[in-house]
């Protein structure tokens, strides 16, 4: 570059008009930074998540052969549905839900407590995370708003909040080590949705939560 051209330069540089756009772009790009800034100082991540939902097993409460089943696999029954009779026993569902499996072996004996049928309730169905006890555990509340996730669906966002927080590590057994780091905690975090607002979730299926500290 020679020295008419390193002048010129400078001197476009020292134009007001050039000088204000530099300005503003300096301003946008700190201002960006801030809110970037605030919105993650603002919230806790919990990458190893799970769409989850209890499984109820259904048993009759005598010894005997199952004679008959009444549902089948992905049924949606009621409250106090039959599913199956065990000996002279007729095994009943408490709530109303989904059968996810049955036992198909009539003509078999069946202990007490022996599975026959087994069903979830969709409304039972939650995320839940395990969060590291030293990467934001304490800053963690009942009631939080929350979004997640899920590897299925890319980057579509689900809305919840927190329902519970585990009072106990996953980890309860105490470890011996000749090492002196001593190992990090894991505790159970449950976000909580409308199930009927999702009805393409899972149970199993993996997801990441985000939760909003305000």
């Amino acid at each position: 570059m020679t020295e008419e051209h390193h002048v010129k330069k400078v001197n476009v540089l020292k134009r007001p008009e050039v000088q204000s756009i530099i300005g503003i772009i300096v301003v946008v790009l700190l201002l960006v930074g801030f809110i970037f800034w605030q919105s993650e100082s603002g919230t806790l991540f919990i990458e190893n998540s799970e769409i989850t939902v209890p499984i109820v097993n259904l048993s009759g409460s005598t010894a005997g052969t199952l004679n008959a089943l009444y549902v089948s696999e992905g049924e949606t029954i009621a409250a106090n549905t039959p599913v199956a009779l065990v000996g002279t026993n007729i095994v009943s569902s408490k709530q109303s839900g989904v059968v996810v499996s049955v036992v198909n072996k009539i003509g078999e004996f069946f202990v007490p407590g022996e599975t026959v049928v087994s069903m979830v309730h969709p409304e039972d169905m939650r995320v839940v995370g395990a969060i590291d006890e030293t990467k934001g555990l304490d800053q963690l509340k009942v009631g939080q708003k929350a979004s997640f996730t899920v590897d299925a669906f890319g980057d579509k966002t689900y809305v919840g909040v927190v329902e519970s927080i585990s009072q106990t590590s996953d980890n309860t057994g105490v470890v011996f080590s000749i090492s002196d780091k001593r190992p990090t905690k894991k505790f159970d975090v449950k976000v909580r949705f409308n199930v009927a607002d999702y009805p393409e979730l899972k149970n199993g299926m993996s997801a990441k939560i985000t939760v909003y500290e305000k």
